[in-house]
């Protein structure tokens, strides 16, 4: 089940206060009841007061107001899953989450500039699949390959150094784990697109990107960073990381090797500045690949219940319109249906 418009779920905040309302009230005019004198007297002073009907008027109103509300809601219950085929491309990021990545040559970060490209692509992403995978010393599957986009931006906002405490840059692990993350759907145009500054090199990225060209898998590698390096600021502080010997560490974005790895997969290499130049020359390489068949199922047809809880809603209210507040002359000797 989901809901076309739940804003309108906000609206159930109001119930509680009116049935706070409902009781203090209550308890308000059973204080001045008994501030008059007695209650039995009071009663059979007050033949045509009924004790109950108010009582079930307002449940009836309560109910039905809480009905109309999820009715607003639109609930709707999916009916029909149907596989559908489009044409569109895989592509599998890994992302370098080093604490290099948090230099500050390319700003904000190096790491934030990545997840906006990211972002980004995501949002030109139509037909297409995409998965996320993020390295340092150890490579692990942030997001399995979807069509899910809203779920992979979300994924990609919780992305942090935080998520590998072992430190390097195992670009060769990161690929041969993007290599397993594609389906087996023949003929649709696979990309890997590594988003690194090289720093740490652990070795075996050349040989991975060419395995993975060799299986029709194009690597891109987006090398960011400045050639002149940048201090990393340390954890919590203001102060940039040191090395054994108390030296600011300055990290290097490691152009030549990216771009040999890039030339290994069969792929291109692109600079990230800060311009959005990196940007448009990814989509326009990508937008190369060829387009086959991706399957997806989905969900076609949702049917609308609104209607059948509006009219649950009216009735409650017809119903509670029809009961009087005091006792009805004809059946004011029934005490079991008329007190």
């Amino acid at each position: 089940m989901k809901f076309a418009s739940p804003e309108y779920l906000y609206l159930l905040i109001l119930l509680p206060v009116i049935l706070a309302v409902y009781i203090y009230s209550n308890y308000r005019r059973n204080r001045n009841l008994r501030l008059y004198g007695d209650v039995q007297l009071l009663k059979s002073l007050m033949p045509d007061v009924s004790v109950y009907r108010p009582g079930v008027k307002f449940w009836l109103s309560f109910v039905a107001l809480a009905l109309i509300v999820v009715a607003l809601a639109r609930p709707q219950f999916g009916s029909k899953k149907e596989t559908i085929t489009r044409q569109g491309i895989e592509a599998v990021i890994a992302l370098d989450i080093s604490n290099s990545m948090m230099a500050q040559d390319i700003a904000p970060n190096r790491l934030e500039k990545a997840k906006k490209i990211i972002s980004r692509l995501i949002d030109k992403f139509e037909n297409d699949k995409v998965g996320l995978i993020v390295f340092a010393g150890d490579a692990f599957v942030q997001l399995p390959i979807t069509n899910d986009f809203i779920s992979a931006k979300m994924f990609l906002e919780t992305i942090s150094p935080a998520l590998i405490s072992r430190q390097g840059t195992d670009i060769g692990g990161a690929i041969s784990l993007a290599m397993k993350s594609f389906t087996n759907t023949e003929g649709v145009g696979k990309a890997i697109i590594l988003i690194t500054d090289g720093e740490n090199h652990e070795g075996g990225a050349e040989e991975a990107a060419k395995l993975a060209a060799d299986k029709g898998m194009n690597v891109y590698v987006l090398g960011i960073g400045s050639l002149e390096g940048a201090p990393i600021l340390a954890d919590d502080s203001n102060d940039y990381r040191r090395d054994k010997e108390g030296n600011v560490v300055v990290t290097k974005l490691n152009e030549q090797m990216a771009q040999a790895v890039a030339q290994a997969g069969n792929g291109a290499y692109i600079r990230v500045d800060n311009t959005n130049n990196a940007q448009k020359i990814l989509e326009s390489e990508v937008n190369k690949l060829a387009k086959a068949d991706v399957t997806t199922e989905v969900y076609t047809e949702f049917n609308e219940q609104f209607e059948f809880i509006a009219w649950i809603a009216f009735i409650l209210l017809v119903i509670e319109a029809l009961i009087l507040t005091g006792k009805s002359r004809f059946t004011r000797g029934f005490k079991l249906f008329d007190k």
